[in-house]
């Protein structure tokens, strides 16, 4: 019989596999999640640039651009540091990282963005592992004092270490990349950047590679310039666009009909990742995308475009309010030859294809199922023990808004219409996610194995995309079905009727208890799992139910396998010992509710 404390084991075996992907999202993810917290203030600064500096502003004002360079060099470095600090040691860690960011700042001509991104983290560090080693051994009334004044010293210290060795460090590396930069536009070869952006942002890397180095290096550049290109780069909406232009004419099935709101939740909301699934879908379609973002940022190059601060999000709109005064048709061309170049490509690829077919949602899910497996993990919709009623539902991805936040908006407008109001649903980055006791955590498919790393005794699901994604429907069934009775009422007992699938079942025989998924059905299955064993527990008996993949069924006469009738037809004639139970709905099944009955010793 498998138990539920060997089902964990499984999940976190699967856990410990980490790909390299995996370690650079996760690298990106700790510069990017330094910067994400502070676009508000960084889009702050550039509005006050385009609005007040003197000259260049729509509206020079001397008076108010005397906040700029303070802005610039003091604000935006500590808010970096204090976030790095706080990522690794809570408010602890963000005091020290502020501290020691402000020892780089001092007497540097440059914004010490980098200089915050290495002292940030490494304060939370230091402090941190000094309270590891002392904070326990501190007498009862003396713990103030010591976190005081330690934290004091130790910024001391740090602030010390920043000023005399990491600032002359950085000021060089900060000189050596900017004429590095320098040199990449005089000769006209910042365009094959868009050769590895594309694809790390179809990857899920475009947080990491847009905030985690083309913000900082832009912030620096349009410092000195008034403007930086580099905030085009990542941000353009121009390769996404033309793909999702060509398969709202040549696509089929699904992703034809879905690919229309696709197009406004990419071009003005600014949710690139809405357009990643189609790609997946089809991956030729990556070079179009690649080939689209060189030609939008060769013509960026040709006519000078550039903005004042990083556009968060991509949208057209937020483009536009970042564009300095001068600079909008060099920035509108970029973004038109990027959307032509990757809609013509696009739409010869569609044309041409006879094979692409059926539904987007599907397409995705085998796709994102073969990577899955080619990492060595073979359940991405794990669902880890937990008990008690799911209270709390948070939808992660890599930045913590766009996509999550509209994924988590769609879920809570379908909650509401099932009568299901008392379930907080929320979103935020993987980074920041916590344990919590009935968690529910949906995420991307190729962040899940992150997701299940900070909370893993929640329930996980992941979707291919967040703004369609069939999921809900199975999420809104099993909330539903939770938030009935606990017991059966009289009438359910009355109904199980003689024709039960159960009377065929030899009780007897019975020792393992399986839910057979299939490729398409994995969340659903999983779902179904965790509401059966949750019955279960309720009073004390011998079995616990587990999933397993089709390719996992072994013919045994001690196993009863549950599923649904197209698993149960790919089957055939591979079972011939084991017991079948096979259903219309597995969360919604009159016979599973008469098998959680019985196994808990009460009449059917």
């Amino acid at each position: 019989m498998m138990s539920q404390e060997s089902l964990v084991t499984g999940q976190n075996t699967v856990k410990s596999k980490k790909s390299v992907k995996t370690r650079v999202q996760q690298f990106g993810t700790a510069l990017s999640g330094m910067i994400m917290p502070n676009i508000s203030a960084i889009i702050a600064w550039g509005l006050i640039t385009a609005l007040f500096m003197v000259p260049g502003g729509w509206f020079p004002n001397a008076h108010i651009a005397e906040l700029i360079n303070p802005m610039l060099h003091y604000l935006l470095p500590l808010l970096i540091g204090y976030v790095g600090g706080r990522m690794v040691y809570d408010e602890r860690g963000a005091v020290l990282g502020a501290i020691a960011t402000t020892g780089v700042i001092v007497g540097a001509k440059v914004p010490m963005f980098l200089g915050a991104m290495i002292m940030g983290p490494l304060g939370g560090w230091c402090i941190k592992k000094f309270d590891q080693l002392f904070l326990d051994k501190i007498r009862a009334g003396f713990e103030m004092i010591y976190k005081n004044f330690s934290a004091g010293i130790i910024g001391i210290i740090l602030a010390i270490i920043g000023q005399s060795i990491i600032n002359p460090l950085v000021v060089s590396g900060s000189n050596l990349a900017a004429k590095g930069v320098s040199w990449i536009i005089s000769v006209h070869l910042l365009p094959l950047a868009n050769i590895f952006i594309e694809p790390a942002k179809v990857l899920f890397l475009n947080n990491a590679v847009g905030n985690g180095i083309l913000v900082p290096l832009g912030i620096q550049q349009a410092g000195q310039l008034g403007k930086s290109m580099l905030f085009l780069l990542e941000s353009n909406p121009g390769p996404g666009l033309g793909i999702l232009l060509a398969f709202c004419l040549y696509g089929k099935g699904s992703s034809k009909s879905s690919a229309p709101g696709a197009v406004i939740i990419h071009f003005l909301g600014g949710v690139h990742e809405i357009y990643f699934p189609y790609i997946l879908m089809k991956p030729i379609l990556i070079i179009p995308a690649i080939l689209a973002g060189v030609s939008g940022t060769f013509t960026f190059q040709l006519l000078g475009a550039g903005l004042k601060a990083a556009a968060s999000p991509g949208s057209i709109i937020a483009i536009l309010l970042m564009t300095p005064k001068g600079s909008y048709i060099a920035n509108l061309a970029g973004v038109l030859v990027a959307t032509v170049v990757s809609f013509v490509l696009s739409a010869i690829i569609l044309k041409r294809d006879k094979s692409l077919g059926g539904d987007l949602e599907e397409k995705q899910a085998q796709v994102e199922q073969m990577k899955a497996e080619s990492k060595g993990i073979t359940n991405n919709n794990a669902d880890f023990s937990r008990s008690g009623k799911i209270n709390k539902i948070i939808f992660a991805c890599d930045a913590g808004m766009g996509s999550s936040a509209m994924g988590a908006s769609l879920l809570r407008d379908k909650l509401k219409k099932e009568g299901i109001t008392d379930i907080s649903v929320t979103n935020t980055a993987i980074r920041d996610l916590k344990p919590e006791p009935n968690l529910l955590v949906v995420t991307q498919k190729e962040l899940a194995d992150r997701a299940i790393a900070q909370t893993p005794d929640a329930m996980h699901i992941s979707v291919g995309n967040f703004m369609s994604s069939s999921r809900y429907d199975e999420i809104a069934a099993m909330l539903k079905q939770e938030t009935k009775e606990n017991k059966p009422s009289g009438a359910d007992k009355n109904t199980a009727g003689t024709t039960s699938l159960l009377d065929e079942i030899d009780f007897d025989r019975v020792q393992k208890i399986y839910f057979v998924s299939g490729k398409n059905n994995i969340g659903s299955t999983t779902m179904a799992v965790s509401l059966f064993n949750d019955e279960l527990a309720k009073t004390h008996q011998k079995f616990v139910a587990a999933r397993k993949a089709l390719d996992e069924v072994v013919d045994s006469a001690d196993e009863l396998l549950i599923t649904t009738k197209p698993v149960a037809e790919q089957l055939g004639s591979q079972i011939s010992k084991a017991q079948v139970i096979v259903v219309d709905d597995l969360l919604k099944s009159k016979e599973l509710k008469e098998l959680v009955l019985y196994l808990n010793g009460k009449d059917v």
